[in-house]
C-alpha cells in the first residue's frame, strides 16, 4: 500500500483520546501480521484500548524506537469544510483529515517502510510502538515504553518520536502538568462580604498567587532561551463560580496547566502552592470553619526532555532527515516519556504542528514523501556495520 493509502485508512478511524482504539489498533495490527511481522499489545486494565510494540529485524542492541499515537482531538465545534474522517486530496498539494498531520501520518510513513525494512540486512532492529490515549495526557507512553525494555531480550538504544515538526530535530520539550483547584466557601448575602468567605474571591487569590510565581521565576532569570516562551508558564484556562450577583459564591473551580523548562522543577511549584493554600485555609477557618481548597490532577504530569546536542541520536536525526537545525517545542509529547526510560529520546516527523488541533487539518504530500524518505534513510543507516 502506498503512504497515502495507508494515511486515508487511518484517519478514517474517528478514535478520539480517552476512546475505545481497538478499531484501528486491530487493522495496524493485521497489517504487520500480514508482513509476517510479530505484534506484542500492552492493554489497559479493562481490555478496551492497547498499545502496541514490535521488532523489525535482528535482536541486537542499539536499535531505534519508531513511536507515535493512534488518537486524534474531537472535531466538535469546529468548522470543517471537509470530511474530518475522511482524507481529501484538494489537488491543491495537501492531504485534508483529523490526525493527517498529528499524527497518523508518521505512523503512515512507518507503515509505508514496512516491506524495505523486511527486505533489508538490518544489522540493527527497528521497533514500532503506538500508543493510545495521547491527546489527554500523553497516559499510555510510560508503560510501553517499560513493556519494550521488559520485553526484548536486546536494548534498544534510540527512540524518535514522529510529532510533527516539519522534519527538524527536536531535543527539547517543556514538562505539563494540568490541575484542578476546588473552593469551597460560605453562601450569603453579597452586603455580608465580611462576614461570609466568597469561594470566588479566594480563587482569585489563589490564581493571582500562580500569576505572580510565573513572573517571579522570570525576574529570578529562569530562563531557557531555546524554548518561546524562554520561561516557564502558567495559565488558568477555566474558572467557574457563582450563581448570581447578589449572591457570595460558596464553591469556585479552575483548570490550570504548568508548562516548565528543564531547569524549574514542577513539583515544587506546585507544593509552593499547596503551602499558600494551607495559609488561606488556616486565616479564613476564623471566618468560616468549613474553608477548604482541593487541587487535583487532571491528568499526571508529562516529564520535560531536554537532549544534549551531542548526544547520538541528534546525529543520526540530522543525516536521516535531511535537516542540521535543532529546535525545542513547548507543546507535550512522549519523548520525555521514552527518556525517562533510558532510550536517547528526540522529536522529528513529517507536518507541522501549526496545522495539528484545528479545523482542516492537513498534511503537505510534500511533507509525506519526506517522512518516508527519512524511513528509507534509517533503514539504510541501520544496515552498515559501521552503525553505532
Amino acid at each position: 500500500m502506498s503512504v497515502e493509502n495507508i494515511l486515508a485508512k487511518l484517519v478514517s478511524f474517528p478514535i478520539l483520546g480517552g476512546e475505545s482504539n481497538l478499531s484501528i489498533l486491530n487493522w495496524i495490527k493485521d497489517y504487520l501480521e500480514s508482513h509476517g511481522v510479530e505484534v506484542n499489545l500492552v492493554p489497559n486494565e479493562v481490555g478496551n484500548k492497547a498499545s502496541l510494540h514490535c521488532r523489525i529485524g535482528p535482536a541486537a542492541d542499539g536499535g531505534v524506537i519508531l513511536s507515535g499515537h493512534m488518537d486524534v482531538v474531537p472535531v466538535e465545534g469546529q468548522d470543517w469544510t471537509t470530511d474530518p474522517f475522511t482524507l481529501t486530496d484538494k489537488g491543491d498539494g495537501k492531504l485534508y483529515g483529523r490526525g493527517s498531520c498529528d499524527m497518523k501520518g508518521f505512523l503512515a510513513c512507518c507503515l509505508a517502510a514496512l516491506p524495505q525494512m523486511l527486505k533489508a540486512d538490518l544489522k540493527k532492529p527497528i521497533y514500532f510502538a503506538f500508543s493510545y490515549d495521547e491527546e489527554i495526557g500523553c497516559l499510555a507512553a510510560p508503560e510501553l515504553a517499560r513493556a519494550i525494555k521488559d520485553h526484548y531480550s536486546e536494548t534498544p538504544k534510540y527512540a524518535l518520536i514522529g510529532e510533527p515538526s516539519l522534519m527538524e530535530p527536536i531535543v527539547g520539550q517543556k514538562s505539563i502538568y494540568i490541575l484542578e483547584t476546588y473552593v469551597n466557601g460560605s453562601a450569603g448575602h453579597s452586603s455580608r462580604i465580611k462576614q461570609e468567605v466568597s469561594a470566588i474571591h479566594e480563587a482569585m487569590r489563589l490564581i493571582l498567587w500562580l500569576e505572580n510565581k510565573m513572573n517571579e521565576l522570570i525576574a529570578d532569570g529562569r530562563l531557557d532561551e531555546r524554548f518561546h516562551p524562554p520561561h516557564s508558564s502558567i495559565h488558568i484556562g477555566l474558572v467557574q463560580g457563582g450563581i448570581a450577583p447578589n449572591v457570595i459564591a460558596d464553591k469556585a473551580h479552575f483548570f490550570w496547566d504548568l508548562r516548565t523548562i528543564p531547569m524549574d522543577d514542577i513539583m515544587s511549584i506546585v507544593e509552593e502552592f499547596e503551602a499558600y493554600c494551607r495559609q488561606r485555609e488556616a486565616e479564613l477557618r476564623k471566618i468560616f470553619p468549613d474553608f477548604s481548597i482541593k487541587t487535583v490532577e487532571n491528568h499526571p504530569p508529562v516529564p520535560f526532555l531536554d537532549t544534549r546536542a551531542d548526544d547520538d541520536i541528534v546525529d543520526l536525526i540530522k543525516r536521516i532527515s535531511g535537516n542540521s537545525k535543532l529546535n525545542t517545542v513547548s507543546y507535550a509529547a512522549e519523548a520525555g516519556q521514552f527518556a525517562n526510560e533510558g532510550f536517547n529520546s528526540a522529536i522529528c516527523g513529517p507536518g507541522s504542528i501549526a496545522q495539528a488541533h484545528r479545523a482542516d487539518e492537513f498534511i503537505a504530500k510534500e511533507q509525506l514523501e519526506k517522512g518516508v524518505e527519512m524511513m528509507y534513510k534509517l533503514i539504510k543507516e541501520l544496515s552498515s556495520e559501521d552503525f553505532v
